[in-house]
């Protein structure tokens, strides 16, 4: 059955979609609005004129009781219903410009942003009853707005991020079939190098549509946080002693059989390291430390690089937002902050420009007990 307070024959979800046809149209669906407020405005017409007359008569009558059948009775009529008559007009006017005129400019603003014009918008004026709807509505577009644009960026940079090493990669194909070089093991292992930046790019991007879904399945299990830290560390002490970088480790103790997913926190942890090392061009010193607060575990990525300015600080876990001396996708914070939330933990950011970025883990521990 349709609702009753849709247009006439249609319900709300009827007027918005027809299974044998497209979206609906914002002619049709503006016609429909119209027909609908003229339909409202007839009712109120007549329901205030019947009120009204009503409104005239009991005057007629209170007036009659009182003074009796007389020609004072007949003046005092004759006065007070055009003086009637004019308040109602005036409250009416009023009605109407302070309800059904903004109900009318927002549902016409509901047709666009239905058509796809997420920038539109109502003035938050009328009655109290209208204001708190307009400002909704004007929330609701500005957050399609914004989730709009994020999509279109979002396509822009995942475009650009595969067309480089897409690029390389049918560069070097095409050199090997015109002959320029043989596929030797250096060439082959160029073009390896570069499908593994693809498949890393589209395994962050399955990871981040996995989190932001809340589809992000864990597998915990006893670990030894010191010595996942340590791994971690070891494996890119190579990398960062290359590029003059000093790394230090302070674990304390209590670390060992904390519940947690390893291999996911591991992912968080190498994309801290990383990210540290790039941030420290010219050198510098990296400090890693890992300790018990009550219960809580903390771990604390501390660099003397660049830093970070405070205007980009902001939004530092946005999707594709890269620093200066970022070579990655720029989807690690963002990931790593959704592994860290998936753990019910917290993960902050703080930094000088110029004196470097402190990254700080915070997880719950869930220790094995017996």
């Amino acid at each position: 059955m349709p609702r009753p307070w849709g247009p006439r024959g249609t319900s709300w979800d009827s007027a918005r979609w027809d299974a044998n046809a497209e979206w609906w149209s914002r002619r049709e669906g503006t016609e429909a609005w119209q027909q609908f407020g003229r339909r409202m405005a007839l009712r109120f017409m007549v329901g205030f004129l019947v009120f009204l007359g009503l409104l005239v008569a009991l005057g007629a009558f209170i007036a009659t009781a009182v003074l009796g059948s007389t020609s004072e009775s007949r003046w005092v009529v004759v006065v007070v219903a055009p003086l009637v008559v004019a308040l109602a007009v005036v409250l009416v006017v009023r009605y109407v410009r302070r309800t059904w005129l903004p109900v009318r400019d927002l549902m016409a603003a509901a047709d666009s942003l239905a058509d796809g014009d997420y920038a539109a918008r109502v003035d938050d004026a009328g009655s109290a009853t209208v204001r708190p709807v307009a400002r909704s509505f004007n929330t609701m577009a500005r957050r399609l707005e914004q989730a709009d644009q994020e999509r279109r960026q979002l396509l822009a940079d995942l475009g650009h991020e595969l067309r480089t090493p897409l690029t390389v990669v049918r560069g070097e194909i095409e050199a090997m079939l015109d002959g320029v070089h043989d596929p030797d093991q250096a060439h082959l292992d160029l073009l390896l190098e570069e499908v593994t930046v693809m498949e890393r790019l589209i395994e962050d991007l399955r990871t981040l549509g996995l989190a932001e879904a809340g589809a992000l399945a864990l597998h915990p299990e006893p670990t030894d946080v010191a010595q996942l830290v340590t791994d971690v560390v070891d494996t890119h002490r190579r990398a960062a002693t290359a590029a003059g970088v000093d790394i230090d480790v302070s674990l304390a103790q209590g670390l060992d059989d904390v519940v947690i997913d390893p291999i996911r926190v591991r992912e968080v942890l190498v994309n801290l390291v990383v990210n540290a090392v790039h941030a420290m061009p010219d050198g510098g010193t990296l400090v890693v430390t890992a300790g018990r607060n009550g219960d809580a575990l903390s771990i604390k990525i501390a660099d003397t690089g660049i830093g970070i300015e405070p205007e980009d600080l902001e939004r530092a876990f946005d999707r594709f937002r890269r620093g200066s001396t970022s070579t990655g996708s720029g989807l690690g914070l963002t990931i790593s902050r959704d592994l860290v939330e998936a753990h019910g933990g917290t993960i902050a950011v703080s930094s000088t420009p110029g004196r470097g970025t402190v990254v700080v883990i915070t997880l719950p521990v869930v220790e094995v007990s017996g």
